[in-house]
């Protein structure tokens, strides 16, 4: 349930607003105590970090090592090795060969199990009586364990045939430990087993043993193992047809034999018919198929396990499939995100264009005549000292003429007294105890003097045309408020160029296709107008949420209001300098977006512009503003993972055509607000470091929401940086005073209190 607060400024008592009693022991005790909402996420994003690593691991993305070493000499080999059996035992200081009993066939399937060949070979063997022996590797058993437990219940044997699958001659003693181990603890984790069988990746004959690959059977051999290599291949991996793979299987004079089949790495649909066509024709012939225990009349080389070792093989398990769960949720979230920004991309770029040649037309109007009459101005204020100043003496210069109200919100630094003692015609401070946004709004409207009432923030300065472009669309009855075009000021630092990237294309784009599809979600504190019948039939600006410009634009669409955006109404903010602050400022939005949401559920099933604005709107809404920016991060999580872990290239190339895209859209954004090019030499950039943070942002606002929490305003240190809009000179400010002077007729009001 989500919880709310309507601060504009710190309450008094409250932290910020310079009252602050706790000691400084207490105060370094809160500072030590990382807070649920910070530490939830990290500890989200290191969970999924390792579920892809592990998921790098067990899919041999990850220490994989796919050479194959050439052969080599046998003069270390011995002889009776090269000559013997297929069955190597060198264990305890032991050099012995076995060989299998004529008439016994042992088949052996390497580098299962395979989710889609592996229960074929079973079904053919279950049918036909027959055992075998599956060397099987540790990424495979781990990722379908329950292959595994079926091998052993249908009486199989089971052995290892290393974790990743490398040639154990290149390998060290420690990395050969570590791939049997792990191929251990996969099958104890799947089966509840041990094995002592090992068949080494890309071994063959016995007498194909030579100097590289012999200390590796002496090593392992010292481990507890025994080595099983075969004497008969049917090369089935070639998929020779089903015929020549039964021809090379099957031994000649009836003779014993361990023969090497694959049940995985590819099509093997050869071998199953093979298979189903081999046994029931040799066991005619009186050959039985046994696993190699069986065949050999020794005790089974699987023995269960219990205790630490058997949960510890089934905590693996479970690993392994969460990991494999989580990419497939990432795999659907990225499909997800690439049907939402697709989707949005292309609407704003045919709605906006749809926009711009509607407005632009040389005959559009809003109305059969021009709104003339004056406006009133609301500033809500709380400690802008440092940008008022800037602010007021900007509508000053306004081309239409104003009435300027400055609410002060019980600031501490003068802010009223510095409006006060400017003495401009026209500008009035009311003053307020800190009651927040929505009330100073509120306080400012019952004291307006005029039916169209304009809002700006208190770091935000106008161009001389801001107003008279922002009030046009009021020549149309059924307009009830109109959303201006709020800029970036500080767009020096890196921080600002991307904010100015986001405002130009993320907002504004946005705000054109939303005015076509009559769903307007937000009115920019920065610069907006209503109507002020409107506002009054709506019950005003209201502190239900934080974002109470998202929650006075959805009331209105739900009253039957048209909201509209005015591209010209030019104003410019001061956003925030650090990283710090941009995150309490997006922190802020982002939560108040979902509270407003929420709080306009109801229009989902209601009827009429309320019901249209709840079926189209609000889902618009949600996917555009908080599910993508939540999923879009997926994106560069899977472009990290691809670089790292194959396919680099064409992960590259993925992302480069998603960024592509987006530069599209942005150059176009800025071709349609007349913007310079050369900050979108940032956009890569951006893309990677500033979504990220946004993302952040965004799963912290979900948890606030979702846990009951309470964020309060985030008061932004101002610098005012932002002096002037472009193009409004000092002059034309004084004579634009004078000018406000005679169109009132010089009437000043004194300031209410």
């Amino acid at each position: 349930m989500m919880s709310s607060t309507s601060r504009h400024g710190p309450a008094p008592g409250t932290p910020g607003d310079g009252h602050e009693t706790a000691p400084p022991r207490d105060r370094g005790a809160r500072r030590r105590r990382l807070p649920m909402r910070f530490l939830l996420p990290v500890l989200i994003l290191v969970a999924v970090i390792a579920m892809l690593m592990l998921r790098g691991y067990v899919h041999s993305e990850i220490l994989a090592d796919h050479r194959v070493r050439p052969e080599a000499a046998t003069d270390k080999v011995p002889q009776k090795i090269l000559d013997g059996g297929p069955v190597i035992d060198t264990r305890s200081g032991r050099t012995t060969s076995l060989g299998v009993p004529d008439h016994r066939l042992v088949l052996t399937f390497d580098d299962g199990p395979d989710p889609t060949w592996t229960p074929k070979v079973l079904d053919v063997l279950k049918a036909n009586h027959a055992h075998a022996v599956f060397f099987v590797t540790g990424t495979m058993a781990s990722r379908y364990p329950d292959l595994v437990e079926r091998m052993v219940k249908e009486g199989h044997e089971v052995g290892l045939h290393t974790f990743n699958h490398p040639d154990l001659s290149y390998q060290s003693k420690s990395r050969i430990d570590w791939e049997l181990s792990q191929n251990q603890l996969a099958l104890e984790g799947a089966a509840g087993i041990r094995s002592s069988l090992f068949r080494p990746p890309y071994s063959s004959f016995a007498d194909a043993m030579d100097d590289r690959s012999w200390p590796v059977t002496q090593y392992v051999g010292t481990r507890g193992y025994i080595t099983v290599v075969n004497n008969t291949d049917s090369e089935d991996w070639r998929k020779p047809g089903v015929d020549e793979i039964i021809r090379r299987a099957t031994p000649e004079g009836g003779k014993g034999a361990i023969v090497l089949m694959h049940d995985s790495g590819g099509d093997r649909h050869q071998t199953v018919q093979a298979l189903a066509e081999l046994l029931p024709r040799l066991q005619a012939e009186g050959y039985a198929f046994q696993n190699l225990t069986e065949a050999l009349d020794a005790p089974s080389a699987n023995t269960p396990v219990t205790g630490l070792d058997l949960w510890k093989g089934k905590a693996w398990i479970f690993l392994v499939q969460a990991s494999e769960r989580t990419t497939d949720i990432l795999v659907v979230g990225i499909a997800v995100i690439g049907v939402l920004v697709f989707t949005r991309f292309g609407m704003m770029l045919l709605l906006s264009a749809l926009h711009a040649r509607r407005v632009r037309r040389g005959d559009f109007r809003w109305g059969a005549e021009p709104v003339t009459e004056p406006v009133s101005v609301l500033v809500p204020a709380y400690n802008e000292a440092k940008c008022i100043e800037n602010t007021v003496r900007s509508l000053m210069a306004s081309e239409h003429p104003v009435e300027v109200l400055v609410i002060d919100d019980g600031s501490s630094d003068g802010t009223a007294r510095i409006v006060e003692d400017l003495h401009l015609p026209n500008v009035r401070v009311v003053r307020q105890l800190n009651a927040g946004k929505p009330a100073a709004l509120n306080r400012g409207l019952a004291n307006a003097s005029h039916d169209i009432v304009v809002m700006m923030d208190g770091d935000t300065v106008f161009e001389p045309a801001t107003v008279r472009e922002l009030v046009q669309p009021f020549a149309d009855p059924k307009v009830g408020a109109v959303a201006g075009n709020a800029k970036v000021g500080n767009r020096d630092s890196l921080i600002g160029a991307w904010q100015h990237i986001e405002y130009v294309m993320g907002f504004n784009l946005d705000r054109r296709m939303y005015d076509l599809l009559r769903c307007m979600p937000t009115i920019p504190g920065a610069v907006g107008a209503f109507r002020r019948t409107a506002l009054e039939r709506v019950g005003g600006m209201s502190d239900d949420t934080l974002a109470e410009d998202t929650d006075i634009t959805m009331a209105l669409h739900r009253d039957g209001w048209r909201v509209v955006y005015a591209e010209n109404a030019r104003a410019w903010t001061e956003a925030p300098e650090s990283v710090q602050q941009l995150w309490s400022q997006r922190y802020r939005w982002c939560y108040g977006t979902m509270q407003a949401i929420w709080k306009h559920r109801g229009a989902l099933v209601e009827r009429g512009p309320s019901g249209r604005f709840g079926r189209v709107g609000l889902p618009l809404v949600s996917l555009f503003m908080v599910l993508a920016p939540l999923l879009a991060p997926l994106i560069d999580v899977f472009l990290l993972y691809g670089v790292v872990f194959g396919p680099t290239q064409k992960t590259i190339v993925a992302w480069l055509g998603v960024l592509a895209v987006q530069a599209v859209c942005a150059a176009y954004a800025f071709r349609l607000d007349k913007e310079r090019m050369t900050h979108l030499v940032s956009l890569p950039l951006q893309q990677i470091l500033y979504r990220q943070l946004m993302y952040v942002v965004l799963l912290q606002s979900w948890i606030t929401a979702l846990t009951g929490g309470r964020l309060r305003w985030q008061k932004l240190r101002r610098t005012g940086v932002v002096g002037a809009a472009p193009g409004a000179a000092p002059e034309m400010v004084a004579g634009a005073v004078a000018q406000q002077r005679v169109s009132h007729g010089g009437n000043e009001r004194r300031p209410v209190g």
